[in-house]
């Protein structure tokens, strides 16, 4: 059993929860028979591109939770996460009851550990996102959330901001928005975070509410913002129009660049998670451009 002081140990390592849930009615008939974030995003399943950005954030410790009729597809994609230099554990949310109810289903996973929270059919890409991401994991106290300007603020929690540029007000999908700014699908919040889900109360939706969480911390003044501007992409995956945008804005970068967007065996071979042996190994199990990708970044290094 851990006693008082441990599960408040701001020391621990901070944890990932990937939550994978929900029906995605809106892309049916796609996914009557398969989780929204198992489909492909061009080149790699969806998530893989927010199992990614945690990795980025230097989190190895895991949770992805998601229905009960969903969750075998995720282990049998992602196993144990040991490929990677991580660990990957599952937990099932038996009804869609917002997203603050996966900090109360990963409490005894986070066992007293600060969390990074992130939706699984979001995609982040943009210079210096690793940094952002770094610099959020390693706050010890309060929360950190991503805004992002959008054209249909309506669709989305915003977030308000004063003239200087604090922000002083939340908003659950607005008729006249105050703020361009939605917050994105990626939270990172202190050892509080169980607690304050397991205390709130539902909304009108009968769900709880994100934003009434990260309220939580914007009442007691300990809610950090970035906010994500021009030449970062922010892509939520939800719709076949987004789903189609974002297939076609992946293939366009690596096509050009030819360079990988959530690719997490490079990340955890970067990370010096896996060695180089490990990376070739992977590459190799894949007959495709993505396995010769990976062979590839080693004979890079080797020639460099």
């Amino acid at each position: 059993m851990l006693n008082e002081q441990h599960l408040r140990d701001p020391k621990l390592p901070r944890k990932g929860i990937i939550l994978a849930g929900g029906a995605g009615t809106r892309l049916h008939p796609i996914t009557r028979g398969i989780s929204k974030q198992l489909i492909p995003v061009y080149d790699k399943p969806m998530v893989y591109y927010p199992l990614s950005v945690l990795m980025l954030a230097g989190i190895r410790e895991i949770l992805l939770i998601s229905t009960p009729d969903d969750i075998g597809g995720f282990r049998r994609l992602l196993g144990n996460g040991e490929q990677w230099g991580i660990s990957i554990s599952y937990a099932e949310q038996a009804n869609p009851n917002g997203l603050p109810e996966a900090f109360i289903i990963a409490e005894d996973f986070l066992a007293g550990s600060a969390s990074a929270l992130i939706l699984g059919d979001n995609i982040f890409y943009g210079h210096g996102f690793s940094s952002q991401l770094r610099g959020a994991s390693e706050q010890s106290s309060g929360a950190t959330v991503f805004a992002y300007p959008v054209s249909n603020p309506q669709r989305y929690g915003v977030i308000e901001f004063d003239e200087s540029g604090q922000a002083i007000g939340l908003e659950e999908k607005p008729q006249s928005p105050r703020s361009k700014y939605a917050i994105t699908g990626l939270y990172f919040f202190d050892t509080d975070a169980c607690e304050v889900a397991r205390n709130l109360t539902p909304s009108k939706r009968g769900e709880l509410e994100i934003v009434d969480l990260i309220g939580h911390y914007l009442s007691h003044q300990s809610l950090h913002v970035e906010q994500f501007g021009r030449g970062f992409a922010w892509l939520d995956t939800g719709t076949r129009d987004s789903l189609l945008d974002a297939c076609n804005f992946v293939a366009a970068i690596e096509k050009r660049q030819g360079l990988k967007i959530g690719c997490p065996e490079e990340i955890a071979w970067r990370n010096n998670w896996i060695a180089s042996a490990q990376l070739t190994q992977l590459g190799d199990m894949m007959n495709n451009d993505y396995g010769r990708y990976l062979i590839e970044l080693v004979g890079a290094t080797e020639r460099d």
